[in-house]
């Protein structure tokens, strides 16, 4: 009976704390522990990025926020944002975006969060501008790149040749440096890739990709453009260069099988890396973009910037995410791994100026002073416009700029630039 009694008791206790949710985990005061908080980050596989993801982990101490980091290649990154933000299925916190390929689209659609209450005072205000909407500020520049040229300081000693200062010294140094299994010149080869690279060398023959919200990448000035590029690629880029972006091109170039290479100016930390190249740094030069018949002009942009998304469920984590990643002593460990960071007062520190490459600075302040601040055509369907412009570059490389196709590729590829331009209500003048 004793037993019995025993038994019922204990049957009722457990029954007791099952009814209050396994209350006997609480704490005495009654209130239970509050959940730890998460939240999920979308970085690009880009040099930032790379150097972001082993400083969360402090990030996490500090705060006691645990955070979810998922890192991608640029477009697959696009993707990804792009189809959960569309399909309402986004978890999405904090993320990398391109403000010249995304800003647009996803300013339109209301996927960013405005960022009113971020200081901005540290930032060029036309970098800060690229992401407003109706005057509010919706994302943080990250890093600007401009386009510059990288070149083997050896192979020029060598060969007894200057630093080009314009395309017809950059084609003859192509020319005379491509040998004994050296490419003499590299750039994207890649479609939709080399938009981007392409339009300096567009810019300075005169053209454009779009003008009042018209395409006009089929005028005469910007198709001796793509023709001169086509030519240079043809003749002496490396072989399968129209499958190759920047992250083909730069191991061929660290191997010491590339003699000139232009692309913008974020990667020279990773060029020189010791541990992924055989050139030495001091064989390493950077010069700005030589010039081109009719201007001197290489982009100048914000590659890339963060952003909270406007669905996110925990906006105060974000922010303090965002405010973290963004701040001056993480942009100069950026400085000081080679990645041109967009807060003015880095440029400024002593620290910075002492180790930075002199070739950087330099093209900085010339990109700065003379530079075009898009790399592609600025619209919503941007990408979709790349991929057309990017036929008629890859037509152009592989008949060496020869095509006698090309004019009417380009003008059939303007005019579905032009319809989707229509389609997104943003064709003509603004």
């Amino acid at each position: 009976m004793k037993r019995l009694l025993v038994l019922l008791l204990a049957l009722a206790v457990s029954g007791a704390l099952f009814a209050g949710g396994g209350s006997q985990s609480a704490p005495s005061s009654g209130t239970a522990p509050a959940p730890a908080k998460e939240i999920r980050v979308l970085l690009a596989n880009h040099p930032y990025g790379e150097l972001l993801k082993p400083e969360i982990p402090e990030f996490e101490r500090q705060t006691g926020i645990r955070v979810i980091v998922e890192s991608l290649q640029e477009s697959q990154l696009t993707q990804k944002l792009t189809t959960e933000f569309a399909t309402g299925s986004s978890t999405v916190d904090v993320f990398m975006s391109r403000p010249l390929q995304e800003t647009l689209l996803f300013n339109k659609n209301g996927w960013y969060a405005p960022l009113d209450a971020y200081d901005f005072s540290d930032y060029p205000a036309n970098t800060v501008d690229i992401g407003r909407k109706d005057g509010r500020p919706y994302v943080v520049p990250l890093v600007t790149e401009w386009q510059v040229l990288y070149y083997r300081k050896d192979l020029f000693d060598k060969a007894g040749l200057k630093v080009p200062a314009n395309f017809t010294e950059l084609e003859n140094a192509a020319r005379v440096l491509n040998t004994g299994g050296v490419a003499g010149f590299g750039s994207r080869g890649a479609g939709a890739a080399a938009v981007t690279q392409l339009s300096s060398y567009v810019y300075n023959y005169g053209g454009n990709y779009l003008s009042n919200n018209v395409a006009v990448f089929d005028t005469p000035d910007a198709l001796e453009a793509i023709r001169y590029y086509g030519r240079l690629l043809g003749n002496y880029g490396p072989q399968g260069v129209t499958s190759m972006s920047w992250e083909a091109l730069m191991p061929v170039f660290q191997a010491g099988r590339l003699a000139m290479w232009t692309d913008a100016s974020v990667f020279y930390g990773q060029i020189i890396d010791p541990t992924k190249t055989q050139i030495p740094a001091a064989d390493v030069g950077v010069a700005k973009l030589p010039s081109g018949p009719k201007g001197d002009s290489p982009f100048i942009v914000v590659s890339w910037a963060m952003g909270i998304s406007s669905k996110s469920r925990d906006v105060d984590s974000a922010m303090k995410f965002l405010t973290w990643a963004t701040s001056k002593d993480l942009a100069l460990k950026g400085m000081a791994a080679n990645i041109t960071m967009a807060r003015n007062s880095v440029w400024d520190d002593p620290q910075v100026k002492s180790i930075m490459n002199p070739g950087l600075i330099e093209t900085r302040v010339h990109a700065s002073q003379n530079g075009y601040p898009y790399d592609r055509p600025f619209m919503s369907s941007v990408g979709k416009a790349r991929d057309l412009i990017g036929e008629v570059i890859i037509e152009s490389i592989n008949t060496k700029g020869a095509s006698n196709r090309l004019q009417a590729m380009a003008t059939e590829r303007a005019a579905a630039v032009n319809d989707l331009l229509k389609a997104d209500g943003e064709y003509g003048a603004k």
